[in-house]
Formats: structure tokens, sequence, C-alpha cells
């Protein structure tokens, strides 16, 4: 599986409370389920209105799939071609 970067356009999405962000977090994982691993969800990062999430997926069709089921709509997917982190200096 590939891993991308997804951005969400989603107004006022870093006011919800921690009890919406795990309402968030159910409905997206509902939809991997239905998925049946063609997607999985690392992690998501939550700003004023957006959301900047990674995922992992068997290509961007499975992503739109994610979005329609979870009702969260993709702005923008893109792919990462490579991961670098302090580690990687030497």
């Amino acid at each position: 599986m590939k891993r991308y970067l997804i951005e969400r356009d989603i107004p006022g999405v870093g006011s919800l409370d921690a009890e919406q962000l795990q309402s968030t977090a159910k409905a997206g994982n509902e939809a991997i389920t239905e998925l049946a691993g063609k997607v999985q969800w690392e992690q998501s990062f939550v700003v004023a209105d957006k959301t900047f999430c990674v995922f992992r997926a068997d290509g961007e069709d499975s992503l739109k799939a994610h979005a329609k089921l979870s009702g969260f709509p993709i702005t923008k997917i893109t792919e990462v071609s490579a991961i670098i982190d302090p580690m990687s200096a030497p």
C-alpha cells in the first residue's frame, strides 16, 4: 500500500471538542471497516478549518470511497514519495 497525505477543508473543525472529534474518528473507522483492507488511517492533524490526514491505501479510488462513506470530503490527495526525519541525517 502507498502512503498519502489527505487535505480536507472542514470549516470550524479546529473548534470541535474531544467528544465531537471522537465521533469523527468513529465515522472514519466505520468506513475503513467497510473497505476491508483497502485503506488504513495512520493519524490526522486538526487545525482551524482543515485536517491533514495520513493514510495508507491501495489507490486514490479507495481514499475517495472512504471520504464518501465517512462523510468527510477530500480537498487534495498527495502521494508520499519518501519520509525523512532527524534520524535521516548522518
